[in-house]
């Protein structure tokens, strides 16, 4: 191990865990950089006037915040479009970040009640949060119609061989669901149900930069997914639809915010950006600014892929950065200046970014810059 790998990204944090799997479908493709990359930006503006929690989404704030694009399928637009609609709403505060989320469904259904239960089981809402953008230290918080909450700390993605933390809690959570309709009764038809949610900064700060909120202009990763499963009403009661040959149960249904590209929501690289405006909601706008070194991330993150494939074929990363193509990996603005560090198990690539910035990255994913 060379002195610049070691050390490199080390965790601080020691908890128990327990091992999950992914939510919803997962497929792995063979050529992730050939995905489509179009990560969804959104301004979340302050609010003087904290919103009532209690799922409805009807108090004066939120009705200054504007509404996220409209959920696609995971994988993008070569998909089907969604059979509902999901929308959701971002602010903040001192002391919380919030989020608020509309969900058309003509059933309304659930069946976990305690807390931490695999809730992508039922039918749900989930908030993922990469505070500082390295892909590494991420927060999942789930929730199902009936506002059973599981959420849980990844210190790195499952692809690089991250395990959850469940025991991991965001402490002070505070969250409501509203249904407009009946719960669990099948024969009626319902109109949808609603999620309100305020996450203490005490707690998310964990991991973020210098562990601190954001301050106005920074920009965190966020994504939002919701799970649909094909709903089966037999005497009385809900369950998941399966398939009458085999008997096995019927996929779910994953739309996203910001399409993935692929059935992973575990990829925080293809997450959308969300930008913490210094403007009161209702009071004017703000304009989302573009960081070129996201661009300079993204060209890394290709060569991540590479090594992947790499490692795949010959059961070793590469050594030499000839080996990955790098010549045609290019940033608009930027002469591409890159090294490598490698051994057969581990390696790291650094490149000179914008504004004087170095950006890395290395074996077990994480991207980030020095100065």
């Amino acid at each position: 191990m060379t002195p610049a790998l070691a050390g490199a990204g080390a965790a601080l944090l020691v908890l128990v865990t327990v091992a999950a799997p992914p939510a919803g479908r997962r497929a792995e493709p063979g050529d992730f950089e050939t995905l489509p990359f179009v990560p969804r930006q959104y301004v979340c503006y302050r609010t003087s006037s904290p919103p009532s929690i209690d799922g409805r989404i009807d108090d004066a704030a939120w009705h200054a915040a504007p509404w996220t694009d409209v959920f696609v399928d995971i994988e993008g637009g070569s998909r089907p479009h969604p059979r509902f609609q999901t929308r959701a709403k971002m602010l903040w505060d001192q002391d919380y970040f919030y989020v608020a989320a509309e969900m058309e469904e003509p059933d309304i259904w659930g069946t976990l009640t305690e807390r931490d239960s695999i809730i992508y089981h039922d039918n749900d809402f989930e908030v993922f949060i990469d505070p500082d953008g390295d892909t590494q230290m991420y927060y999942e918080l789930e929730v199902n119609p009936l506002g059973t909450v599981f959420d849980l700390l990844l210190p790195r993605t499952y692809r690089d061989g991250g395990l959850p933390i469940i025991a991991w809690d965001i402490a002070g959570l505070r969250l409501a669901v509203h249904t407009r309709g009946t719960m669990n009764r099948p024969g009626d038809r319902d109109e949808g149900w609603t999620v309100e949610m305020a996450m203490p900064w005490k707690i998310l700060r964990e991991a973020a930069p210098q562990a601190r909120l954001p301050r106005p202009g920074e920009q965190w990763r966020v994504n939002f997914s919701r799970v649909e499963w094909q709903a089966l009403a037999k005497d009385g009661r809900y369950s998941r639809r399966t398939d009458p040959a085999s008997g096995t149960l019927l996929p779910a249904d994953n739309w996203v915010w910001s399409p993935q590209g692929a059935i992973d929501m575990h990829m925080p690289e293809r997450w959308g950006y969300v930008q913490f405006s210094r403007v009161e909601a209702g009071a004017g706008t703000d304009r989302f600014a573009d960081d070129p070194n996201e661009a300079m991330k993204w060209a890394l993150r290709r060569l991540y892929y590479r090594q992947r494939q790499f490692r795949g074929a010959n059961g070793r990363y590469a050594d030499d950065l000839a080996l990955l193509k790098a010549a045609d990996v290019r940033v608009d603005g930027l002469d591409l200046a890159l090294s490598m560090q490698a051994t057969r198990d581990m390696y790291r690539i650094d490149a000179k970014a914008f504004g004087s910035a170095v950006a890395h990255i290395q074996h077990d994913g994480k991207v980030w810059l020095t100065r």
